[in-house]
């Protein structure tokens, strides 16, 4: 059984050209979604993946359709070919029902694998570059050293709670308790 699945991103958007296009090619259910290609939380390409059977095929009119990464889709077509279901787009004409199919998408899992090793090896080479300049990344250290002995001389005098101290030197108590773990009771016996 050929089933489809149409998405469109926005509400604006309309599914007309991919129903066309996958009525055309023979589907006999499809599945249409109004979502961003991003979230993986998409409920009818869930609903599609739990009633394809055994020598189903689904269809997409643009790989883009089912997911925007390379690694969503190889996992997309990883799952269906391990459960024996063809994965078909009409307009990139690739068919994983078929050898020469299958080998295309091959490449494209490889080409996917060899860009995610580049990314990887550029944003190291980027951050031993910023380290050697000095540059540290993360968030901002927000409570120093110096606030960190002042809300203590605050908290071991006694005279403010801890959300006070808090907010005297410009964070919140949470982060105020991790620097100082017990509150007043850690200070007073410290």
């Amino acid at each position: 059984m050929l089933l489809g699945y149409a998405r469109v991103s926005v509400l604006d958007q309309n599914h007309a050209l991919q129903l066309d296009a996958l009525r055309a090619a023979g589907c006999e259910r499809v599945f249409t979604e109004t979502a961003s290609g991003a979230r993986t939380d998409r409920p009818e390409l869930a609903r599609l993946m739990e009633q394809a059977r055994e020598g189903d095929v689904v269809v997409c009119w643009r790989l883009d359709r089912l997911g925007r990464s390379l690694k969503h889709l190889l996992d997309l077509a990883e799952k269906l070919q391990r459960r024996g279901i063809g994965l078909r787009s009409i307009t990139e004409s690739i068919d994983t029902s078929t050898p020469a199919g299958r080998f295309l998408f091959a490449i494209l899992g490889a080409l996917a694998s060899m860009e995610r090793e580049i990314i990887v090896e550029r944003t190291r080479a980027g951050l031993a570059a910023a380290a050697a300049r000095g540059r540290r990344g993360g968030r901002p250290v927000v409570l120093t050293e110096a606030k960190v002995r002042a809300a203590r001389a605050m908290l071991a005098s006694g005279e403010m709670s801890a959300g006070e101290v808090a907010r005297q030197v410009g964070v919140s108590p949470s982060t105020l308790y991790r620097h100082l773990p017990g509150g007043r009771s850690g200070v007073i016996t410290a």
